[in-house]
């Protein structure tokens, strides 16, 4: 199943999706992928954990660190747990001129590769009800609430 893959080929895959996520407009389901591939991958001793980065874009402002995780040829960054400030070293700013190496993998595929790892599956759409013609309803009259912006309306 899952072990049939090396790690090369998922770290591809996970690299991937994360390329995909940051321009997806419904990007919730490829960033799960690759957290959950992430964290199987390492408790499976897979991938591991390098040490601690500063975000490049931290929210609201406030100083944030990154968990700098190693899979395969690929680095990925994963938001930190509360033990890794203390078993990991604090390696300061990401170094803007490492790049990861090039991929040449379909999203179709990184996505069938990792949730056969992880088991996540996409939400089904609710298929398309067709709404009868809605006839139209005047608005409600409420003595409190009058549609003139002003007396002289």
């Amino acid at each position: 199943m899952s072990n049939s893959k090396t790690d090369s080929e998922i770290a591809q895959a996970i690299f991937t999706v994360n390329r995909h996520a940051k321009t997806a407009s419904d990007n919730h389901y490829l960033y799960a992928l690759k957290k959950e591939a992430l964290n199987k991958m390492l408790l499976q001793k897979r991938a591991q954990k390098i040490g601690l980065h500063f975000s490049k874009n931290p929210r609201k402002s406030q100083q944030q660190s990154s968990v700098l995780v190693k899979c395969g040829n690929y680095y990925f960054h994963m938001l930190p747990k509360k033990e890794d400030f203390e078993s990991l070293e604090h390696l300061g700013h990401l170094d803007e001129t490492f790049r990861n190496p090039a991929s040449r993998m379909n999203l179709r595929s990184a996505k069938e590769i990792l949730s056969e790892l992880t088991g996540l599956q996409p939400l089904k759409k609710d298929e398309a009800v067709s709404n009868p013609a809605k006839s139209y309803q005047p608005p409600e009259m409420n003595r409190f609430y009058s549609p003139k912006k002003s007396y002289f309306d």
